[in-house]
């Protein structure tokens, strides 16, 4: 069973150390999202399509709102894998949303420098750290690792996130799923509020924000369930029932299938690091 060995939140964003042995489902994150292998068996991650293998001389990146998920290859029990999710506002303060947290390339060299400073970093993770002391190691190794994206990236890269919505009818739906995010929500109810057929909702909403409706709804979901965990001491199942579930057992599902692990799990390494 993949688990979770450390878990930071804090102004950053997350900071994560987990041993997974299991795929997850495709899902996406508003967040900048950096991906190191450090232990064990390499692995894949597929984003926006394309395969990559995640290994310790290679680095994964995924903007924010890129589809992506990860296939193990050791089932077993599983490889250590060093996860970043970076918040927009911290890592680029004065840059828009759309850009500030964009990277070059989704797949990467690992240079010597490089490897050592993500497995010094991903130690001191697991060794509970300080705020000050995290926010400033993590600020040099995902600036490095931001550089070398660009490197020999592909240059007349668009950015393509949900910050760009600019048809109102999805920026209502986008306001009504936002208002209060939960499993009972039906997209179909939510396309006819906007004034859209069942077709055209599913067309326009992914040519505006990159992904599907129903797989931003379990974004939205995530982010709460996620919240409630490490801010709060409600029972699991009083977690899985605010979001629409009606069972414990399916909410345990849905955030397994998205984090790799169970609630009980997650919020058992989870740390807030506060100013």
């Amino acid at each position: 069973m993949s688990k979770a060995l450390a878990v930071f939140h804090g102004r950053f964003g997350r900071a994560t150390v987990y041993q997974l042995n299991r795929p997850f489902n495709v899902h996406a994150h508003r967040e900048g999202h950096l991906i190191f292998h450090v232990g064990g068996t390499p692995a894949c991650i597929d984003v926006c399509a394309e395969r990559y293998l995640l290994a310790d001389d290679s680095i994964v990146a995924v903007n924010p709102w890129e589809p992506h998920n990860f296939l193990p290859n050791d089932i077993g029990d599983g490889a250590i894998f060093f996860v970043l999710y970076v918040n927009a506002e911290w890592f680029a303060p004065q840059a828009s949303r759309l850009d500030a947290v964009r990277f070059g390339r989704n797949h990467f060299k690992r240079t010597p420098t490089l490897d050592r400073q993500i497995r010094r970093t991903a130690a001191l993770v697991c060794g509970a750290p300080s705020l000050a002391t995290l926010d400033s190691e993590l600020r040099q190794l995902i600036d490095v690792c931001y550089e070398e994206s660009w490197q020999t990236a592909e240059s007349g890269q668009e950015p393509r996130a949900a910050a760009s919505v600019t048809d109102f009818r999805v920026r209502k739906c986008i306001k009504l799923m936002s208002e209060s995010p939960c499993a009972e929500i039906e997209l179909d109810s939510i396309a006819r509020e906007s004034g859209l057929s069942r077709p055209h909702f599913y067309r326009l909403f992914r040519v505006q924000t990159g992904v599907t409706p129903h797989l931003y709804l379990n974004t939205l979901i995530m982010e709460r369930a996620l919240d409630a965990l490490v801010a709060t001491e409600s029972p699991i199942a009083d977690i899985g029932f605010d979001l629409g579930f009606s069972s414990q057992s399916g909410f345990t599902r849905f955030f397994a299938a998205n984090v790799g692990m169970a609630p009980t799990d997650y919020r058992r390494a989870a740390k807030v690091l506060r100013p």
